[in-house]
């Protein structure tokens, strides 16, 4: 069984400050360092370091040759990653000293993407794959009404939020995947268990993943209600600590493990990812949680 990753690509500069700059402010920078990013490939190297077969679609610039090495290095399927004219996607990464961090999103080239692409990409599959979305590239409404519609199964991480993706075909997704602010935005609910609740009947036949952070995640679908416990870490950098929940929790669960065997691995997972630096090379592999 695969998993189609039709998502984002980017190239992050990660600055390490003691405190995130406020408006107005100018503030010295500690350090700066490059890595390659986007939660369209935090969430495919995730998926191929947790041993799922996983493909990614995607545009990267001219640049964004460190970006396809990546993928392949992590075992990820490039074959539909297209090279388009110009500069790749960039994000600009503040971490302070207690490893929160602060995100401006460039999108690039990864809001190129057209019809004609999505229907050559799908192609390539089969119902009863799987279609992994975030919302950092262009027509994600139009990628789950045409999956959907060839039979795969569609997992969507609404990040960024934004009030247009309430116009998304959501009744079409199998699988969410979201934080507090993403499940607040889209339920109208404040508190983690109201939020769960509310998804649940909202969208009464896919399966709810709410993730708490430290607070450790939810997960809820057809009357089932599990809690899962955050493995304590020291945080170094928390930016791609949502995005390696996401890939092994789907690769656990597309196994047929379960729901608590994945929320366990995802949570042990996400908790070695925010002890390390940077996005994708802080992503662990299978062998480091067995």
């Amino acid at each position: 069984m695969k998993v189609l990753n039709f998502g984002s690509l980017n190239i992050d500069y990660v600055y390490s400050v003691d405190s995130t700059v406020k408006p107005g402010e100018t503030i010295r920078v500690n350090d700066r360092q490059v890595f390659c990013g986007g939660k369209g490939l935090n969430q495919s190297i995730a998926l191929a370091n947790a041993a799922a077969d996983v493909y990614h679609a995607g545009l990267i610039g001219q640049d964004g040759t460190m970006l396809l090495d990546a993928l392949g290095k992590a075992g990820v399927n490039t074959s539909l990653v297209r090279m388009v004219e110009g500069g790749s996607s960039h994000a600009i990464i503040q971490v302070d000293r207690s490893g929160q961090n602060s995100i401006l999103f460039y999108p690039g080239d990864n809001l190129k993407v057209t019809g004609d692409f999505i229907d050559d990409v799908l192609s390539k599959f089969e119902k009863g794959d799987y279609l992994l979305l975030q919302n950092e590239v262009d027509n994600t409404q139009l990628i789950i009404k045409m999956g959907h519609e060839k039979g795969l199964k569609v997992v969507f991480n609404p990040s960024p939020i934004q009030e247009s993706i309430k116009n998304y075909p959501l009744h079409l997704v199998d699988i969410f995947v979201l934080n507090e602010i993403e499940g607040s935005m889209l339920s109208g609910r404040n508190e983690p268990e109201e939020i769960l609740y509310s998804m649940m009947n909202l969208y009464p036949d896919a399966h709810i993943v709410l993730t708490l952070g430290e607070k450790g995640a939810l997960y809820g679908y057809k009357g089932q209600k599990i809690f899962q416990l955050a493995y304590k870490a020291q945080a170094v950098d928390t930016t791609a600590a949502g995005d390696t929940f996401t890939g092994f929790f789907l690769a656990a669960f597309i196994k047929g493990n379960e729901v608590k065997e994945a929320l366990d691995l995802a949570a042990r997972a996400a908790a070695i990812c925010v002890s390390r630096k940077g996005a994708a090379p802080s992503i662990p592999k299978l062998s480091e949680l067995v």
